[in-house]
């Protein structure tokens, strides 16, 4: 027995009605309480599908005989045909570089440049969209091979052995202050130190094996070493400070051509930065009293840049956040980018023949 085509409450949905044509269900359920129309429903109008914008492919001529330019959905020539990704970005299966089930591909260069092996120049990142980088947890490119060496503000780092040549220089020179300003301590320190010194020398040229203690220094000897260790501290700060705060340069620095630039520029220390520099070498000075300890932490400062890599900084470097910088002989020897146009070579100017893009 059929049904009467005309509305009925739809089975599978109670809170519905639908129109029942006799054969089975048409048209669009409408809510149970609402009154249905005369007759079946309107017949549903069919969709329309949107028309696809034509893309040009690669290397196709525009209507006005340009070559196009590449879009979006581009391959770029040379590009691996596959999934289009943006210029740059190796294609294939689609995804990031390293992304599980992406599979990257070669990777064209700028034009007119040469692409190193992760598809761009040092220092470009390859495989995303221009002034983005990897997505969260995936690593940028590395350096290919050995990086090259750091030029802090286009000036090559001073190797070890001019610091430290440097270094012997200002001491030379802090020492004959010393001799001149310190020369009186001394001698009444020596002469405090003669009664234990000369029975020493005693027991020795005599063989004398007695151990009996030696008789002691005299009572102004220890107020006078630290007398000394006072004013050799203040001639050294006296020395070094002012003249790094004015130009990262003392007497030595300037023999050996080397100098103090701060890291974030190229501009004086200041007194501050100068001060904070001196205080983690000059400082332990005042410590020679405790059994050379001060020595020995003056010692290992002086050693630290050796182990430093790659800004080569002591120290004392860190503590103020300095880098120690070798000076050419001739009038500019910095990095092409960082020269003034007069003493840049043919080569290292602008290119402005507008083949570059």
């Amino acid at each position: 027995m059929s049904v009467a085509p005309g509305w009925y409450v739809d089975p599978a949905d109670p809170e519905t009605r639908r129109y029942w044509d006799g054969e089975g269900w048409i048209g669009a359920p409408i809510p149970v309480d609402v009154t249905p129309p005369e007759g079946p429903p309107p017949p549903e109008p069919e969709p329309t599908p949107e028309p696809e914008p034509a893309t040009p492919a690669a290397g196709t001529a525009s209507p006005t005989g340009a070559p196009a330019e590449p879009g979006p959905h581009t391959t770029w020539p040379g590009q691996p045909t596959g999934t289009p990704g943006w210029p740059g970005q190796p294609t294939g299966t689609p995804g990031w570089p390293g992304q599980p089930g992406g599979t990257p591909g070669p990777q064209p260069g700028p034009p007119g440049g040469t692409p190193d092996q992760h598809g761009g120049h040092p220092g470009q990142q390859s495989g995303w969209p221009p002034g983005s980088g990897p997505p969260p947890g995936w690593p940028y490119p590395t350096w290919p091979g050995t990086p090259p060496p750091p030029r802090p503000h286009g000036l090559p780092l001073a190797s070890f052995g001019a610091r430290f040549g440097a270094r012997l220089i200002d001491f030379g020179i802090v020492f004959l202050l010393n001799v001149f300003v310190n020369g009186f301590f001394v001698y009444r320190l020596a002469q405090e130190y003669a009664t234990p010194l000369n029975e020493f020398w005693r027991r020795v040229e005599a063989q004398d094996r007695t151990t009996d203690p030696l008789p002691p220094a005299g009572d102004q000897a220890g107020s006078l070493v630290v007398v000394i260790l006072l004013l050799a501290t203040a001639l050294w700060l006296a020395y070094e400070v002012p003249a790094m705060a004015a130009s990262g340069q003392t007497f030595g620095k300037r023999l050996l051509r080397v100098k103090a630039v701060p890291m974030e520029a190229d501009a004086p220390l200041g007194f501050g930065r100068a001060l904070r520099r001196w205080n983690t070498l000059g400082l332990p000075t005042l410590l020679w009293y405790c059994c050379g300890l001060g020595l020995l932490l003056q010692l290992i400062d002086a050693l630290s840049p050796l182990f430093d890599h790659p800004l080569r900084q002591a120290l004392h470097d860190k503590r103020a956040q300095t880098v120690v910088v070798q000076l050419s002989r001739t009038p500019d020897d910095r990095s092409p980018d960082h020269r003034s146009p007069d003493h840049r070579s043919p080569d290292d100017r602008a290119d402005t023949s507008g083949d570059t893009p």
